[in-house]
């Protein structure tokens, strides 16, 4: 059974947020809204494909997808993108966002926590998930 199944977590803390954010080209404003933020996460499986969920005090963000199969995304911030999810290992999310803003995002789940890596223009941001 992989780490993250029946299980949420919640954002504790992130390094370098604002930087990545401003790399992607999101406004000064929704920086400052995207810096204040805690949302909760969770991976599904349904059949053979996945929904990960990002939950905000005011909406829900749903990412479905089969692994490898690229599709199209809407982010937070209404960039509209290619997105491609895999898993390196059952604990281990790989997603390559592609165009203007290429990104890579890795989640690597375990049992108490998810690390998210995210990769833009040079710029790393992390952030750190507790298990609720």
């Amino acid at each position: 059974m992989a780490a993250w199944e029946g299980k949420k977590y919640k954002l504790e803390k992130s390094e370098n947020l604002d930087a990545f954010m401003e790399a992607l080209g999101v406004s000064a404003e929704n920086r400052k809204l995207g810096n204040t933020l805690t949302p909760t996460v969770s991976l599904v499986k349904n059949g053979d494909e996945y929904e990960y969920t990002t939950t905000y005090t005011v909406k829900n963000q749903v990412m479905k997808f089969k692994p490898g199969v690229e599709f199209d995304m809407n982010s937070a911030d209404g960039r509209q993108m290619k997105t491609v999810c895999h898993f390196e290992n059952p604990n281990k999310l790989i997603q390559e966002e592609k165009g203007g803003n290429a990104t890579i995002i890795v989640r690597e789940f375990t049992d108490s926590e998810l690390v998210a890596t995210s990769k833009v223009s040079g710029i790393t941001a992390v952030m750190h998930y507790k298990a609720i």
